[in-house]
């Protein structure tokens, strides 16, 4: 039973890589496909590793503090450039 699982997950992670591969990818789908893709890697050691995974609502929080740093990050290194002077 635990073999089909593993390979419909892995069959469900690599189409979700071969598309967010795609330059033509609307940026929302974009962002379904990586939260499904993370969801799939939970879902994997969910069913490997018993005990072990984190309960959807924890990986979803978990996700949006990595998607807020990022941006934060993201704003920090724009208005660094932004703000930098050039002495020739």
């Amino acid at each position: 039973m635990s073999r089909l699982i593993f390979e419909e997950l892995n069959t469900a992670e690599q189409a979700l890589r071969e598309n967010l591969h795609r330059h033509d990818l609307d940026p929302t789908a974009r962002e379904h496909m990586e939260r499904a893709l993370s969801h799939v890697h939970e879902a994997y050691i969910a069913t490997n590793e018993i005990g072990k995974a984190r309960s959807v609502h924890r990986l979803v929080g978990d996700l949006e503090k990595v998607e807020r740093l990022t941006e934060k990050v993201r704003r920090r290194y724009r208005v660094g450039i932004a703000t930098k002077s050039i002495h020739v």
